[in-house]
Formats: structure tokens, C-alpha cells, sequence
């Protein structure tokens, strides 16, 4: 399609709806990790990608970043699609061809583009141990850093599955040569660096605020996951639940000459966050109310919030609007949206929360709000009998609070 084609598509799907565009579901296989089977997809369609691909435990939401997944990986596998009628676009290219219409100019001239994304990720077991590279160490291999949050929504979250717990950082007075311990002996089974780390119950309903360089093992909790648009990572655990976790895993975003080098592995630690004594009341999130509006028949909450190294990277809101109730809704910027339960309409587009998807087919819960609609005000009517309630993630400078 010629990018004029492109553009002239664009600016019609956003004049028709008033600046909000509907997408069609993203589908992510894991070959290392077993599906929790919580996001609706029909059972038989789990593995509809292939054994070999793994099994789909993933779905991404409003997503511009393609996956890291093997060299079998789709070119177009994690990126969003915006479906009009028969018009399928990705929103890669709809932002690439109209980005100052849909993100606006400020966020264009600094980013680029849409520079973070969100998923549900659902396991049946924990993930190893790993972190996420800072910013520094991702540079050298050409990449970003990849800071990311946690919220964990109660309407996915009806059953915990294997470990309903996540390890986050070290036990204080843990040292280098403890890890460095670890990491030598990963050929001989169970490295047992869990022996190190520190476990938290997950809580439905709350969350946690996650920088790079920290540790941290994902129990088996349905996630929303708002992160940056990276996918840098080392795993730093041999084996969970008595399956081995490839080295390839722990060197993959290792530049080539320091790939036997432990010293640089345990450089990739920020020691200082891992072994902070008051982990928790740095990072956990309890959700905060935008404003007491529950007599309205509505109630708005951040669910994601806070600052890494004094930026304002992502964030997140939960909406609940009650059966015959609307809300007029304004943000600072642009998001993506997810409706996790009920039914209604979100300016002119009916939504409804999805019962069982078969793979490759459409729904009507995800959607993107361009940042002209979310400053202009959207409004949120909840026609069914159950709550209508939505996950909004949002990009940089779109937080109104402190913390």
C-alpha cells in the first residue's frame, strides 16, 4: 500500500470514529513457558501456532513492538492490528503514516513514535529468574532499557494456578560471590539462586512498579503487563519446576566478548535496588482513586503510577462504571484499552467482554484512543447489568499524581 493509500485510510477510520480505532487481538507463543489458560482463548487453539512454537500464553494490547521469539518467528508477530470493515491495518504503520494525528506532535518529536506496550500474561508456573537490562548495559548491544509494571486484574484472576507468588530482588548481605556461585554451576542442574531471593504473595487488584537490573520471578497470577518497547532480558535461574532453562537464555542480550564473562553478568545487577531492605514499599502499588466520583455511578483508579529515574515512562488506570451509568473520561494522552468485563459502548464503538475467542477471530474488547479523543473527553456507558470495567495504559507524561 502506497503510504499516501495508507494515510488517506488512516485519516478516514479516525474521522469516522472520532479518533479511536478498534483492534483485533495479538496472540504470543512461549516455547519455555506452559499456558495458564486464563485469556480466553478456546483450548484447542493453545497451541495453533505449533508444538514447537510453544503454547499461547501471551496476548499484547496496542502494540507497535514486534516479538523476540526465535528465529520462526511471523514478521508481524506482537504487533497490533487496526480492523475497519474489511480495512486491516497494523498500528505500526498507521502511526508511522499519521503519527502527529494520533499521538501528537510533542510525542512524535521525542519518541517517535509509540515506544511502550502492554500484554496479559498468563502461566501455569512461575518464569525463571531474571531482569531486564537498564538502559546502560542495553546500549551496548544497540538496544533499550526495559523498565515495566505489574497490575493484576481480579476478573482474570480467579484461579492462582502452581505459584501464586512472585520473587523480587536479594536478601540483604547477599554478595557477588554468591550469584557469581550460581551462575558457574548451571550445567549441574538447579543453580539454586531462588535461595537467595525473596517471595511475596500476589494480591489480586494490586500491582508492583519495576525499574531494569532488578530480579524478579513472575509467579503464575494473569498479568497486565505495561512496559517499554523492549524486549532485553537475561534469565539467570538453570532450572524451575524441574525443567531446565537454556544458558542461551542468560547470554542472549550479552554482547559477543562478554559472553564468559561472569563479571559483566553480575555488573547487569543493580545491587543497590536488589538488596534494598524496604524492597516492597518501593515498588508494590495499591491503586489510588483519580477522584471520589463512586456517587456518579463510576470510579476511575491508577493501577500503574510512579517514576523511573525521575521520568514519567508509563502508566496505567482501571475504570469501573456501574449498569446504567456513563462517564465522560479525559486523559493527558493517548492509550490503549482492554474491557475485562461487562458491556456498553466507548464513544461511538460497542464493546463487550469476550467469553472464548477461537484464534484468528474478532472481538470487540480491545481498542486505541488517540491522544486528540483523550484530551477532548470519552465518553463510557455501560448499557448490560454487570459492571463495565476497562485497563487503559498510557505512554510517557500522561501521569496527574505524585509519588
Amino acid at each position: 500500500m502506497s503510504e499516501k493509500k495508507l494515510s488517506t485510510k488512516v485519516a478516514k477510520i479516525f474521522e469516522a470514529n472520532d479518533g479511536i480505532f478498534r483492534l483485533s487481538p495479538t496472540w504470543v507463543p512461549r516455547a519455555f513457558l506452559i499456558p495458564g489458560r486464563r485469556l480466553k482463548l478456546a483450548s484447542e487453539d493453545i497451541y495453533a501456532l505449533g508444538v514447537h512454537r510453544g503454547g499461547i500464553s501471551e496476548r499484547w494490547f496496542a502494540s507497535t513492538t514486534r516479538t523476540d521469539n526465535g528465529p520462526d518467528t511471523p514478521d508481524d508477530e506482537g504487533l497490533s492490528y487496526i480492523v475497519d470493515g474489511k480495512e486491516k491495518i497494523t498500528l505500526k504503520d498507521a502511526i508511522e503514516s499519521e503519527g502527529k494525528l494520533i499521538l501528537g506532535e510533542e510525542i512524535m518529536k521525542e519518541y517517535n513514535g509509540w515506544n511502550v506496550y502492554a500484554k496479559f500474561f498468563d502461566n501455569m508456573e512461575p518464569i525463571p529468574l531474571h531482569l531486564h537490562i537498564e538502559e546502560k548495559f542495553a546500549k551496548r548491544i544497540g538496544q533499550e532499557g526495559k523498565p515495566e509494571s505489574y497490575y493484576f486484574p481480579p476478573q482474570l484472576n480467579y484461579l492462582g494456578n502452581n505459584f501464586p507468588f512472585t520473587f523480587f530482588g536479594l536478601e540483604p548481605g547477599t554478595t557477588r560471590e554468591d550469584i557469581r556461585k550460581c551462575l558457574e554451576k548451571w550445567d549441574s542442574g538447579d543453580n539454586g539462586i531462588l535461595d537467595f531471593s525473596k517471595a511475596y504473595r500476589l494480591k489480586p487488584g494490586t500491582g508492583w512498579l519495576l525499574p531494569g537490573g532488578i530480579l524478579h520471578a513472575p509467579g503464575s497470577f494473569v498479568t497486565f503487563e505495561v512496559q517499554v518497547a523492549a524486549a532485553v532480558y537475561s534469565m539467570y535461574q538453570s532450572m524451575v519446576n524441574g525443567r531446565p532453562v537454556s544458558k542461551e537464555l542468560l547470554l542472549k542480550d550479552v554482547p559477543l566478548d562478554k559472553k564468559d564473562d561472569y563479571d559483566y553478568l553480575l555488573d547487569m545487577i543493580n545491587w543497590d535496588l536488589n538488596l534494598n531492605p524496604e524492597f516492597k514499599k518501593h515498588h508494590y502499588l495499591e491503586p489510588v482513586p483519580v477522584a471520589d466520583t463512586i456517587d456518579e455511578g463510576f470510579e476511575d483508579k491508577w493501577v500503574v503510577y510512579g517514576k523511573i529515574d525521575d521520568e514519567d515512562m508509563f502508566s496505567a488506570k482501571e475504570l469501573t462504571v456501574l449498569p446504567g451509568k456513563s462517564a465522560n473520561i479525559k486523559d493527558k494522552g493517548a492509550y490503549g484499552l482492554i474491557v475485562v468485563q461487562g458491556s456498553g459502548k466507548i464513544g461511538k464503538l460497542p464493546v463487550e467482554s469476550a467469553t472464548m475467542i477461537r484464534y484468528g477471530d474478532m472481538t470487540r474488547d480491545e481498542l486505541f484512543v488517540s491522544a486528540p479523543a483523550a484530551k477532548k473527553g470519552v465518553n463510557f456507558q455501560n448499557t448490560g447489568c454487570e459492571p463495565l470495567v476497562t485497563l487503559r495504559y498510557f505512554g510517557p507524561g500522561s501521569q496527574d499524581l505524585a509519588r
